[in-house]
């Protein structure tokens, strides 16, 4: 693939300003070995070997990736929208390449898998990949999220119980209940779902007589959001992390 079309392909601009970058010294390229040293290339419609190919942009490093799958730890006060009505949207958080990532449809980018309140934190998935948005965003597949639940009020057994069993929400005469549902102190639990329906956790809670005082997303499928990933931060989806989604497919 031409040096141009691969820089484009990535999100660095229109092809005339990926050709630019090259032409005025802002690449430089390597091959995977971690060793082999980078060299800067001026020959925009060079063909390069893709599967064997590091990037260097203006100084940045850069990994080739035919499709983008990334995880972003959320934080508080952000809302997962490209037009945002009263926080800040939690596209700002990523680097202008993932946002300006070549798509098929309308919008360009990564696009976040589902929906966190704007007062959620906790593990979201963004890709540019379609059928993995839809695979993993699908009720039909049931991939299980798990919430840290801190409650205003005291959880006890029965609450739990019934959210085991099942509870019914004003839009909807068919029950939902969590998967799985344990609890972590008095004030705090874990719960698990496998739907995704609009305020579902808050909902729930409020139909066993209790309120949610925070809300925070922490597993996704088998997927955990790692400890050193702080709140605002993201990072590559990895092989194994990949792997730790494809079972739940």
């Amino acid at each position: 693939m031409q040096l141009q079309d691969i820089l484009y392909s990535q999100g660095f601009g229109t092809r005339r300003v990926c050709a630019g970058l090259v032409q005025h010294g802002w690449v430089e390229t390597a091959s995977l070995d971690p060793d082999a040293p980078f060299s800067l290339c001026t020959d925009a419609v060079l063909d390069f070997d893709t599967d064997d190919l590091r990037l260097r942009v203006q100084g940045v490093e850069w990994p080739y990736h035919a499709k983008a799958y990334v995880m972003l730890h959320k934080p508080a006060g952000t809302e997962c929208s490209q037009k945002p009505s009263t926080y800040p949207s939690i596209y700002t958080l990523l680097p202008a390449p993932l946002r300006q990532r070549p798509c098929k449809s309308a919008i360009q980018g990564v696009q976040a898998v589902g929906r966190l309140d704007q007062d959620t934190t906790g593990l979201l998935l963004l890709s540019d990949d379609g059928h993995f948005i839809h695979r993993m965003s699908s009720p039909k597949k049931h991939v299980p999220k798990v919430y840290r639940v801190t409650t205003k009020h005291s959880v006890d057994d029965l609450q739990i119980d019934k959210l085991l069993a099942g509870v019914v929400l004003d839009d909807d005469p068919k029950p939902v209940r969590a998967s799985a549902c344990t609890s972590v102190d008095s004030h705090r639990l874990d719960l698990t779902l496998t739907e995704g329906k609009y305020h579902q956790v808050k909902r729930m809670l409020a139909a066993v007589g209790n309120r949610v005082e925070a809300l925070h997303r922490s597993r996704i499928g088998t997927l955990d959001l790692p400890p050193d990933l702080a709140p605002g931060q993201w990072k590559w989806l990895s092989a194994e992390d990949l792997f730790r989604l494809n079972p739940i497919s």
